[in-house]
C-alpha cells in the first residue's frame, strides 16, 4: 500500500480503533430493511472489471494504439489510465482537448453548490461532516434557503447543486423536495448531492424540480470501503453503487459519478468509475452522464489527510482518460482544486466549473454567515465574476445554464 495512491492509514485514530474493537459494525454488503433492491448486474460487472485490471501490464505501444482508435474501448481506457501513459501525457492531453472541442465547442458550464444542512448519520473517517466529528451543525429553514438562493441568483448563475449531510432524520426527502421547489423559482437546472435514495424517492424529487443526481462512490474497492465507512446507511456498499441507476429509474435526466481520488488505488478507482458510467450509459442511452474528479482535502479536526496523494499529473491523466473514453460525458472540476489547476483542466477536457463556492451552511447571506461548519477546505475561492472573466480570458465561453424548459 503506497502513500502515493492511498489515504494515510494514520487517520484511523484511537477513537476509531476503539469503535472497531467493540464490533459495532454491520455487514457492509447486506442491504438494510428500508433499502430498495433492484435487479441489476451493473455492480457485479464493474467490480469484476476492476478486479481484473492490472495496469502494470500496459506498455507505451498499448497507449499509442488506444490513442489511434476513433472510439475507445474499455481496453483502451485501461491503457490510458496506466503508468505507461504518463510519459505521453502531453499527447494524450492534446487528443482530449480536440475531443472536448469537437463535442462541446468552447462552452464551459458554470454552477455553484449550496449546502443547506450538515447533519450526518454516517461515520466516514475522511469526511468533515461525519457524525463523530465535533463541528457546528446547522440546517437552513425554508425561508433561509430562499434567501440564500435569491442571493446566489443575483450573481447570474442559473444552475445550482443542493447538498446536505447524509441524515434522513434531519434532511428528510420532503425537506429536500421543498428546497428543490424553492430552487425552481430562481434556477433552470437543479442538481442534488445528498444521501442515496430509493427510486420512488428520486421520482418524487424529480417531480419537485430536480434534474440530476451526483453520488460519489468514494472507492469501489469493497474491502477498503468497509474500513472507511464504519457506521450509517453509507456503510452499505451495494446500495450506494446502485444509486445512479435508481435515480434514472426515478426519472432523473442525468447522473454524475466520482471516486474520491486518494482513498485507495486511484487508477483502479478511476477505471471502476468509468466502467460504472459506461455500463449505465449502455443500459440507459438517454441518460446524461458526467464525472467529477475530486481529490482528498483537509477537514476540520483531522489534519492528517494528505490532499497530495494524487498529484496533478495523475489528475490530468484521469480527466483526459474519461474524456477520451466517454467523449460526450460532462466533466466537473470542483474547488477542491486550486485556480491554476482548474483553469488548466477547463482548457483541456473539463466542461463544468463551480464558482462563488462555500462548503459551509449559510454563507451567501450575511445574516446567516458561519451558521454551520464546512465539509472541507476549498482551494479556489474566486467569485462568480472572477471565474467568468477568467474563462473569457482563455477564449472560452461561460454558460450559465445548459438546459431550457419549454
Amino acid at each position: 500500500m503506497s502513500q502515493e495512491n492511498h489515504v494515510n492509514e494514520s487517520i484511523i485514530n484511537e477513537e476509531v480503533k476503539e469503535f472497531l474493537e467493540k464490533g459495532k459494525r454491520t455487514d457492509h454488503m447486506k442491504y438494510l430493511p428500508d433499502m430498495e433492491v433492484i435487479q441489476s448486474d451493473v455492480m457485479d460487472k464493474v467490480r469484476e472489471a476492476a478486479r481484473n485490471y492490472d495496469y502494470s501490464l500496459y506498455t507505451e505501444a498499448d497507449v499509442r494504439r488506444a490513442l489511434a482508435h476513433d472510439y475507445k474501448t474499455p481496453e483502451d481506457f485501461k491503457a490510458l489510465l496506466s503508468p505507461a501513459a504518463l510519459p505521453l501525457l502531453e499527447e494524450i492531453a492534446q487528443c482530449a482537448q480536440k475531443e472536448t472541442r469537437k463535442h462541446f465547442g468552447n462552452s464551459i458550464y458554470m454552477f455553484t453548490p449550496i449546502y443547506i444542512a450538515n447533519y450526518c448519520e454516517n461515520y466516514c473517517i475522511y469526511c468533515g461532516f461525519n457524525c463523530h466529528n465535533r463541528i457546528k451543525r446547522a440546517q437552513l429553514t425554508y425561508e433561509e434557503i430562499d434567501k440564500e438562493m435569491a442571493a446566489i441568483a443575483k450573481s447570474g448563475l442559473q444552475e445550482i447543486l443542493i447538498l446536505t449531510g447524509e441524515s434522513r432524520k434531519k434532511s428528510t426527502v420532503e425537506y429536500i423536495g421543498e428546497a428543490c421547489k424553492i430552487a425552481r423559482k430562481y434556477f433552470r437546472v437543479i442538481g442534488l448531492e445528498v444521501y442515496p435514495m430509493n427510486s420512488d424517492e428520486y421520482a418524487y424529487l424529480h417531480k419537485c424540480g430536480a434534474d440530476y443526481v451526483t453520488v460519489f462512490q468514494e472507492t469501489y474497492h469493497a474491502d477498503k470501503y468497509e474500513t472507511l465507512h464504519l457506521a450509517g446507511h453509507k456503510r452499505i456498499y451495494p446500495y450506494r453503487v446502485n444509486a445512479q441507476e435508481r435515480a434514472l429509474m426515478g426519472g432523473m435526466r442525468g447522473v454524475a459519478f466520482g471516486a474520491l481520488l486518494g482513498l485507495d488505488d486511484f487508477r483502479k478507482d478511476a477505471f471502476a468509475t468509468g466502467m460504472h458510467a459506461w455500463y449505465l450509459q449502455k443500459k440507459y442511452p438517454q441518460a446524461e452522464i458526467s464525472f467529477s474528479c475530486p481529490r482528498l482535502r483537509p477537514i476540520i479536526n483531522n489534519d492528517k489527510i494528505n490532499p497530495m496523494d494524487v498529484h496533478e499529473a495523475q489528475l490530468l491523466q484521469v480527466v483526459c482518460a474519461y474524456r477520451l473514453f466517454m467523449p460526450f460525458a460532462g466533466i466537473t472540476i470542483s474547488t477542491r482544486e486550486c485556480a491554476r489547476v482548474r483553469d488548466n483542466l477547463v482548457k483541456i477536457a473539463a466542461t463544468k466549473i463551480s464558482a462563488g463556492v462555500s462548503t459551509g451552511i449559510g454563507e451567501h447571506v450575511e445574516e446567516l454567515e458561519d451558521k454551520g461548519d464546512a465539509q472541507f477546505e476549498i482551494s479556489d475561492g474566486r467569485s462568480v465574476q472572477e471565474v467568468y472573466d477568467s474563462l473569457l480570458g482563455e477564449n472560452l465561453q461561460p454558460v450559465m445554464a445548459e438546459y431550457v424548459y419549454v
